[in-house]
């Protein structure tokens, strides 16, 4: 029992297991779309825009400055997608949770395996992406390694993120505004294409409340090496968040009356 809940982390691997099984069949399908959006603002923005760019971006070349922040974005993705379509359709059209519900795995373990999913779809698409730049140079060779930790938190998060947002919604379309109106000013506004020290006083504010900024401070301390006291706060800030978004998806979806 953790504060209220009624969870096993043995029957939430049951559910875990079950998408690792399904995912099985359809990871080439699956993988594509969500790992090579991250490669085109890689070669467009890097390639195309770092062109125009002699300036070094904090002591390192375009290319290698955006790196990192897509390496988390990638993993945001696939942690996003899992949690929010995927889910969505399993709880109203498959029906997936009342069929699992009647065995002894219960709604709170049901949650928590989706979770832990939608961290393993993160991790997998922030990990292959990782690999690429480092390949091509871009990943900071050796300290490329250090990158996983920083795609664990960011997947648990936005994991966490997803399936609150999903537990709040019974219409399918209002995933637009998710997508729209909070995951797109993310990705522009978070540091991954310039430094957020340039913007209004106001505007720097806002992104330190935004969750993907502490993860894209991780990413850049991981492979660019300047870690700084500050890189605590990001660490811990996205800690809280993550597990505190998890805690209050799994409590809402007990709540719901869909179940």
């Amino acid at each position: 029992m953790i504060a209220g809940l009624d969870l096993s982390p043995r029957l939430a691997g049951t559910v875990w297991m079950r998408n690792f099984t399904v995912y099985r069949k359809t990871w080439k399908m699956n993988i594509l779309p969500n790992f090579f959006e991250p490669v085109f603002y890689l070669v467009a923005m890097g390639l195309g825009l770092g062109a125009y760019l002699t300036q070094a971006m904090e002591g390192v070349r375009y290319l290698v400055y955006i790196a990192p922040g897509l390496i988390v974005a990638s993993a945001m993705n696939g942690a996003t997608f899992e949690t929010t379509y995927n889910v969505f359709v399993k709880m109203h059209f498959a029906k997936t949770y009342q069929a699992v519900t009647a065995t002894p795995v219960n709604l709170e373990d049901a949650v928590l395996g989706e979770a832990l999913w939608g961290v393993t779809r993160g991790m997998v698409y922030g990990t292959i992406f990782a690999l690429v730049t480092a390949m091509f140079g871009l990943g900071g060779g050796w300290r490329v390694v250090l990158m996983i930790p920083v795609i664990l938190l960011t997947a648990w998060m936005f994991a966490g993120l997803g399936l609150l947002f999903t537990s709040l919604i019974r219409v399918i379309d209002l995933y637009g505004f998710y997508y729209t109106l909070w995951l797109t000013p993310l990705f522009l506004f978070s540091g991954i294409f310039f430094p957020v020290s340039g913007l209004p006083p106001w505007a720097r504010t806002a992104a330190w409340f935004t969750p993907l900024f502490h993860c894209v401070n991780l990413g850049k301390a991981a492979i660019h090496g300047h870690a700084g006291p500050g890189i605590l706060v990001d660490a811990a800030w996205v800690v809280a968040v993550g597990t505190l978004a998890n805690y209050a998806a799994i409590r809402r979806f007990v709540r719901a009356s869909w179940k």
